[in-house]
């Protein structure tokens, strides 16, 4: 330290060092906003940030999914049609489309960041908010919100979890992380199914609120991220923790972010990110029309369907992590996609099958429900796995950028084919809105509607006279003469149920009838869309042949081993320089 003078010009005076001068004042809130890691994380602590991304997941798609387990509630609440609470689904999930681009901007604001405030946000909106929804306009805002925010996280989540898990491991983790909307459709199923009945629609939402709010605890003291240098590397096996450290110290952040959009618009980015949001036809039926499927055309309760639907998310939560696992090892996907999608269009045309068969048993539907969750689980989470490697093929440091263009593609075919749903199912309406009045209303009128059934065209002439004073006497004494005096009693006091029947029972009979084949024509199209699936598997990265990936990660080894020997070579010839001067 050299002595210098003074502002005030006092001889012998010492200046601050430079880089105490320079040095900005400490923000208070720094721990709150910056969470990344500047060296790559131990196997425990990864792990353990890995488990928070999931968890993150499963909550927040909890939290989305309970309107769709208790849409028949919804539909009556709110004296709502069918399209109407598609379009809330339909606005949901246009708002997250674009949220998903504009997570794109994870790299800005920190991937973890946007993953703890979305959760303290929904939260707070799914308990204090949804449940206390005066109109039905009021309830598609706030889940338009709640899916907006989801829409960001969509990405910033999975984008964390290929910041912790190397290629080598990176089907196992997707695997774990795909588990998010099928636990929390699960989570979903379960609590509606065993708790419905004793607390309404209201507490459902705020069951899932108080969840979303616990996890964001646990993210806001746990959840980190790697820095940009670390995270913007191709990480193959965690044998390249060293080496991507090393790189980390003079990696220009700034040069290899430009021009990320332009990177990700090609066909292997965008054919698999439709391919995939189409082969995810069933799984949205699912989440948001299994529940009124069951209900028109088999008569379930909301409880019964929600824990038919229990089979099909265990059986899919279980394929996606035993798949990772079993692709990580073979180090291959492909193979699996292609099986799964196969497999997945096969179980879903039984499943259509039944459609016209009000017959087919509980079990029945469960065991389809399953083949369907095991093959659709073979598909996603080795897609998942591909997809991100893809995205590595044309820049590593373009994870949030591509994630994004599969969330915005993703919520836009959601979207699209919600639209449908309404147009191609036109039974729903009327069967959810007016079958409980008719059967209400039939079990009032007793024998008296059968009275009137009997007897149509002369009940219909006494329908001409509302007051009983005003019926012609030659009609009243054919009416008694043709009924009897304690039939005609009977249907003049059941008046108002007769009316409720004559009112809606038609168009409910007639919804009733054409219900099945409604359905059925929704099936074949949710096939179609899985069926143009399996095209875009050949557009992916990775290897067919597990022999020919293995060999691929043994040289991508020796070359790290050599590229990590040639930096400490150079380092120690650089000390070595240094030393001799």
């Amino acid at each position: 330290m050299s002595e210098t003078t003074s502002p005030r010009g006092d001889a012998g005076a010492r200046e601050p060092e430079p880089a105490a001068a320079a040095a900005p004042p400490r923000n208070p809130l720094g721990p709150l906003w910056n969470r990344q890691l500047d060296r790559y994380p131990g196997t425990g602590p990864r792990v353990f940030y890995l488990f928070i991304s999931t968890l993150a997941g499963i909550v927040l798609y909890y939290e989305l999914y309970v309107q769709y387990s208790v849409s028949t509630s919804l539909i009556s609440e709110f004296g709502m049609t069918y399209m109407f609470a598609t379009m809330i689904s339909v606005v949901g999930n246009l708002a997250g489309a674009f949220a998903s681009l504009l997570a794109g901007l994870a790299d800005r604001w920190g991937r973890a960041n946007l993953v703890v405030y979305g959760l303290l946000l929904v939260g707070l909106l799914i308990v204090f908010a949804v449940p206390n929804a005066e109109s039905k306009t009021q309830l598609m805002v706030y889940m338009a919100i709640v899916s907006f925010v989801e829409g960001i996280v969509l990405v910033a989540s999975p984008a964390l979890i290929r910041d912790f898990s190397p290629q080598i491991g990176r089907a196992a983790a997707m695997g774990f992380w795909t588990l998010g909307p099928v636990i929390g459709s699960l989570t979903t199923t379960i609590v509606t199914s065993h708790t419905l009945d004793t607390h309404g629609w209201e507490d459902q939402f705020r069951f899932a609120g108080y969840a979303g709010l616990g996890v964001f605890v646990i993210a806001f003291f746990g959840l980190r991220e790697l820095s940009p240098p670390l995270r913007d590397q191709l990480m193959v096996s965690l044998r390249d923790q060293a080496l991507v450290e090393a790189k980390a110290r003079g990696l220009d952040t700034e040069q290899i972010l430009k021009g990320q959009w332009r990177q990700m618009m090609r066909l292997d980015i965008v054919g698999p990110a439709v391919g995939i949001g189409l082969h995810l036809m069933f799984y949205y039926s699912a989440v948001g029309n299994l529940v009124v499927y069951y209900a028109t055309v088999f008569g379930y309760s909301e409880q019964r369907t929600n824990a038919l639907a229990n089979w099909y998310w265990v059986a899919n939560a279980l394929s996606l992590v035993f798949v990772g696992i079993v692709s990580d090892l073979l180090k291959v996907r492909k193979p699996f996609m292609i099986l799964g999608g196969v497999g997945t269009v096969f179980f879903t045309l039984l499943f259509l099958m039944r459609t016209d068969d009000p017959g087919t048993g509980y079990y029945h539907s469960a065991w389809l429900l399953v083949g369907i969750g095991v093959f659709s689980g073979f598909t996603f989470a080795p897609w998942m796995a591909a997809f991100t490697e893809t995205v590595e093929r044309h820049n590593p440091a373009a994870t949030a950028i591509g994630l994004a263009v599969w969330g915005w593609t993703l919520r836009v075919i959601v979207s699209v084919s919600a639209i449908f749903t309404p147009i191609i199912v036109t039974a729903v309406t009327p069967l959810v809105n007016d079958s409980a009045k008719v059967q209400a209303a039939a079990a009032e009128a007793g024998p008296a509607a059968e009275t009137v059934q009997a007897n149509p065209g002369l009940f219909a002439e006494l329908d001409a006279y509302p007051r009983q004073e005003d019926i012609p006497p030659e009609l009243l004494a054919r009416a008694i003469q043709t009924v009897g005096l304690e039939k005609l009693l009977q249907v003049q006091e059941k008046a108002e149920a007769l009316r409720t029947l004559d009112k809606y029972a038609p168009d409910v009979l007639a919804a009733q009838e054409r219900a099945p084949d409604e359905w059925e024509r929704w099936w074949w199209f949710t096939i179609a869309c899985q069926a143009l699936f399996l095209p875009t598997v050949f557009l992916m990265a990775g290897r067919w042949d597990p022999r020919k990936a293995r060999a691929d990660a043994e040289e991508h080894a020796r070359k790290v081993d050599a590229e990590l020997a040639e930096l400490v070579r150079g380092t120690e010839e650089s000390e070595t320089a240094e030393s001799d001067r």
